[in-house]
């Protein structure tokens, strides 16, 4: 018989093959607001008396419990709830407590309609700044409070409306569940736009709507992507009588019954899980009409730019937190027996993002600048926020996904990990590129502007001209933009390459005038001059790396 090894397993006690070393700590217990370019801009926007409450904000996103928050809203999906257990049809979605926790932060820092009672200058800079460092943390819930903010200056189309219900939507109190709307302390607002046959083209709506003889109007029919159905209230498209038009729908009447808007179903989307988008139903569905009949584009396009604004703010933000999680991983991580910030080609991604979200930041917050100063009455500002806005939209949310996924990939195998968080910034990547009109809308919406509004343009070009003479780049770039923008043969054709151009020559012009002359420099050589290659991490040699990184969020990265 021969001897056979001992199949016993044998462990040492002693042993530690478990002992975790080189990962870095978690990105967790910081300000999200300590950003010198967020902080630059606030200031230089007009918003600098916010600072302090900022950062308080910065703290709180930054916070362990905020993190947790954002966690649970997005793993425990709202659901919907059609009908109570006695059968009575009561179209309600539920959220998990930490939506609503995040939800009444939002609301309580002024994130949503709060500016629009506010009477100091910078008051929508201050909000617009709030709401990139609190949407850094989550996003999802980001919708509604949008929406919210976006409501008031299409509302006040309709005087005895806006009267009603705007002290409710700039109050800061968040109040939710379905009553009626008099009695609540704060109100949330919606929009419901677009239907299946028709999507962007809203002039193909079905949904009919019939006047009462006490003023009121009946709607039916079917809209197709309604973000935040449990809100209060909604302004939608109908065709009228006299054409297509914006109405007013309450969830709750002002005697205390529903409204009927029968909730079909909740879109199963790729990202934004926290959020509820719904199909809703209406059938002698009661709204009144805002605006004049027949205007409903018109008057609704009010709402569509502040929340385009929103789109802009929300993928810079989401832009900065990958790049924040890209450059706390490397700072932290050993390779080769270096740190990987302190790998030359490391280095060189991480300056490009760097670049990427300073543009994106600065931008975004010039662009909140007009709308504050629009609302006060400058003609000048007015013009340049309508081309802007159409500008930044399709630009910085298009640029979100590939710099959520370059700023993935410097994580390695963690960054694939959905514990690192990464994962939920790349599914919420695609989404302000769709939402509120999609890159070829937005492109379409330019070349309309410039068309139809010539002081949009003039406005832009005094903007631009503002960095003439300051880098050859720049001035060479808006030369060749403009002879483009003279010729009008195959527009649309076009299109696309001409508002890119338009976003780059703006923010090489504030950058220029705003940004240290090493981000100014890169950014000009690399996305005007065409020094760069494809791919981030492609800037040319003579880029001041070091003063680049060390304006990425966390501090200097030598």
């Amino acid at each position: 018989m021969t001897a056979t090894a001992d199949a016993t397993p044998r462990s040492d006690p002693t042993a530690r093959t478990h002992e975790v070393t080189n990962q870095p700590p978690p990105l967790v217990g910081h300000d999200v607001a300590d950003d010198p370019v967020l902080l630059e801009g606030l200031r230089r926007e007009g918003a600098g008396w916010y600072a302090d409450d900022l950062h308080r904000l910065g703290r709180l996103a930054g916070s362990e419990q905020v993190l947790r928050w954002a966690e649970e809203a997005n793993r425990h999906e709202p659901e919907l709830r059609t009908h109570d257990r006695y059968g009575n049809r009561i179209d309600e979605v539920g959220f998990h407590p930490s939506y609503h926790s995040l939800m009444e932060v939002a609301i309580r820092e002024g994130l949503g309609g709060a500016p629009w009672a506010d009477d100091r200058p910078g008051a929508h800079v201050a909000r617009a700044a709030g709401f990139m460092v609190w949407s850094s943390a989550e996003q999802g819930h980001g919708c509604p409070v949008s929406m919210t903010y976006a409501v008031v200056p299409a509302l006040r189309s309709a005087p005895e409306l806006a009267e009603t219900y705007e002290p409710l939507l700039t109050s800061r109190v968040y109040d939710p569940g379905l009553r009626e709307p008099g009695s609540k302390r704060g109100l949330l607002a919606g929009m419901g736009m677009t239907e299946k046959q028709g999507g962007t083209d809203v002039r193909a709506n079905t949904t009919a709507a019939a006047v009462r003889p006490d003023g009121s109007w009946r709607l039916r029919g079917h809209k197709w992507f309604t973000s935040a159905p449990m809100n209060d209230l909604f302004l939608v498209l109908a065709q009228a009588p006299g054409g297509l038009s914006c109405f007013l729908v309450p969830r709750v009447l002002p005697d205390g019954s529903r409204n009927t808007f029968r909730i079909q179903r909740l879109k199963d989307k790729l990202g934004n899980r926290s959020n509820a988008s719904s199909e809703p139903e209406f059938d002698d569905t009661v709204a009144w009409l805002v605006g004049r009949e027949g205007q409903g584009v018109r008057t609704i396009i009010d709402m569509v730019t502040m929340t385009r604004l929103d789109c802009i703010l929300g993928s810079a933000s989401g832009i900065r937190a990958a790049l924040a999680q890209a450059a706390h991983h490397v700072r932290h991580r050993a390779v080769f027996g270096a740190r990987l910030i302190d790998r030359p080609l490391m280095r060189n991604v991480i300056a490009d993002l760097g670049l990427e979200s300073e543009a994106a930041t600065t931008l975004a917050l010039r662009v909140a600048g007009a709308a504050d100063r629009a609302q006060r009455g400058d003609a000048q500002e007015r013009a340049f926020l309508r081309l802007a806005t159409a500008v930044g939209k399709y630009w910085v949310p298009k640029r979100q996904p590939a710099a959520v996924a370059e700023a993935l990939e410097c994580l390695g195998g963690n960054g694939y990990d959905e514990a690192s968080g990464m994962p939920r910034l790349y599914r919420e990547a695609p989404l302000n590129g769709i939402w509120e009109g999609s890159g070829n809308v937005n492109a379409l919406d330019v070349l309309r502007a410039l068309a139809r509004e010539p002081e949009c343009l003039e406005a832009f070009r005094s903007e631009v001209e503002a960095a003439a003479g300051a880098d050859g780049r720049l001035d060479g770039a808006w030369r060749r933009l403009r002879g483009e923008l003279a010729s009008t043969a195959d527009a649309e054709l076009r299109a696309r390459r001409l508002v890119e151009r338009l976003a780059l020559v703006l923010q090489g012009s504030l950058l220029v005038r705003y940004a240290p002359a090493a981000v100014a420099d890169a950014f000009c050589a690399s996305r005007l001059g065409g020094d760069s290659g494809l791919a981030f991490g492609t800037l040319p040699p003579a880029a001041d790396l070091n003063a680049i990184l060390g304006r990425v969020p966390g501090g200097s990265t030598h």
